[in-house]
C-alpha cells in the first residue's frame, strides 16, 4: 500500500509487544524498525513478528537509518521524555506510553517540542478509547456535583510479572505509573481543578529500593467540592480481595463498574481485567413521599467490548486519524499534564508527609 505511515517501536517489552502487533493489523501502517537498549529484546520481538524488520539498541541510529513517521515510545517512563524530544525533533509524531515523562518540566517540555516541531503527540491513555469507560464518565457526568469518586487497582503478581514490575518501580510509583489513568477520569467527570492532594503509602518487599514504596493512595479534592481517592499495589504479597474498585457516588445516585470476572481468584495480575467492565449498575436515589426509592436500579451491558489488544489498535487507529486529519490533540497533551501534576503531588505529599496545595486553573 502506498503512503503508509513508518514506525519506528521503541520499547519491546509487554506494551510494545501490544502495540506493534496492533500496527501490524492496521493496513495503514508500517513497522519499519524495532528499538530496545536490552540486550536480545528487539531481535525477540522481531521473531516474534515474523522478522525482516530492522532492529537497534539506540534511538539516535535507528531514526537516521529508518526515517519513520511515527516513533512509538513503550518504554519505561524515565525514558520518555527524552525520547519523544528527540522524536519530535527529529520531524516524527509520537506515541508516547503513559506517564509522559517524570516529572511535570518534563511532560511540558514534551508538549513545547510538539507544539515547535506541528507534530501529533498521542499519550496511552487507553480508557479514552473505551467504551464502556467513555458510558462510566458520561453517566457520572448525570449524578450532579459533589461526586465522590472511589478507585483502586492493585495487582498480584509472580515470576516474570514481578520481575517487570521491579523494573518499572524503578522509575515510578504505582500511584503515579497507573494513577494518570484513573485520575485523568475524575478530571473526566468534575471538569474541575484539583486543588489539594495527599497521600500514603508503604515499601512492602526488600527486593524494590529504600526509597521506593510498591502500595501507595492517594486522595485528591476538586474547585467543585468533589473528592477521589485511588489505589494501587503491586507485588506478590498483595491481596485479591477487593483489588477492583471503580465506583462513583453523587447527590442524584451512583454508577459502579460490575465486573464479575475480577473478583475471580489470580485475576488482579492480568493485564485483561485492568480495563474490564462487563456492565454498569447506576442506582437512583430520589425517593417518594412514603421515603422510597422511586426508581429500580439500571443494568447497563457491556459485555461487548474490546479486549487489551483491541483497545490498543483502536488507540493507533486514533493516531492515525489525528496524522490524516491533523487533529489538534494540544487540549489532550494538557490534560495528560495535568493528571501527571496530581499524581506526583501526591508522590510528593508521601515523601513529605504533606498535604500539597496545587495552584488552581492549571
Amino acid at each position: 500500500m502506498e503512503n503508509r505511515v513508518k514506525v519506528l517501536v521503541v520499547g519491546c517489552g509487554r506494551m510494545g509487544t501490544s502495540h506493534a502487533k496492533a500496527y501490524r493489523s492496521i493496513g495503514d501502517f508500517e513497522i519499519v524498525g524495532l528499538m530496545d537498549r536490552g540486550p536480545g529484546r528487539a531481535e525477540a520481538l522481531n521473531n516474534a513478528l515474523g522478522g525482516g524488520l530492522a532492529t537497534f539498541d539506540n534511538l539516535a541510529s535507528a531514526m537516521a537509518k529508518v526515517r519513520p513517521d511515527v516513533v512509538s515510545i513503550c518504554t519505561l517512563p524515565d525514558s520518555h521524555e527524552e525520547y519523544a524530544v528527540a522524536a519530535l525533533q527529529a520531524g516524527a509524531h509520537v506515541f508516547l506510553e503513559k506517564p509522559m515523562a517524570t516529572t511535570v518540566a518534563g511532560a511540558l517540555r514534551v508538549a513545547q517540542a510538539a507544539k515547535q516541531a506541528r507534530r501529533k503527540v498521542l499519550i496511552g491513555y487507553g480508557l479514552r478509547h473505551h467504551p464502556s469507560w467513555i458510558k462510566f464518565i458520561e453517566i457520572a457526568r448525570t449524578l450532579g456535583k459533589p461526586l465522590v469518586m472511589r478507585m483502586n487497582l492493585n495487582q498480584q503478581v509472580q515470576a516474570e510479572n514481578w520481575r517487570v514490575v521491579k523494573d518499572l518501580l524503578k522509575s515510578v510509583s504505582p500511584i503515579v505509573d497507573c494513577g494518570v489513568h484513573y485520575v485523568d477520569v475524575m478530571c473526566q467527570m468534575t471538569g474541575a481543578n484539583p486543588i489539594r492532594v495527599s497521600a500514603i503509602g508503604a515499601r512492602l518487599s526488600p527486593d524494590i529500593s529504600t526509597d521506593m514504596y510498591n502500595y501507595g493512595q492517594l486522595q485528591v479534592t476538586f474547585d467543585d467540592g468533589s473528592v477521589g481517592w485511588y489505589e494501587a499495589g503491586w507485588g506478590p504479597m498483595m491481596s485479591e480481595t477487593a483489588f477492583f474498585i471503580k465506583d462513583v457516588v453523587g447527590p442524584k445516585g451512583c454508577v459502579s463498574i460490575v465486573a464479575s470476572s475480577t473478583a475471580e481468584p489470580s485475576k488482579s495480575g492480568d493485564l485483561e481485567t485492568h480495563c474490564r467492565t462487563e456492565s454498569l449498575r447506576v442506582h437512583h436515589a430520589e425517593l417518594g413521599s412514603d421515603g422510597k426509592f422511586t426508581r429500580t436500579d439500571e443494568t447497563v451491558d457491556m459485555s461487548d467490548e474490546p479486549d487489551h489488544a483491541e483497545l490498543c489498535r483502536r488507540e493507533q487507529l486514533y493516531l492515525l486519524k489525528a496524522i490524516r486529519e491533523d487533529l489538534d490533540l494540544s487540549a489532550h497533551m494538557d490534560d495528560a499534564v495535568n493528571s501527571l501534576r496530581i499524581v506526583l503531588a501526591a508522590d510528593q505529599s508521601f515523601r513529605s508527609g504533606k498535604t500539597v496545595e496545587l495552584d488552581r486553573g492549571v
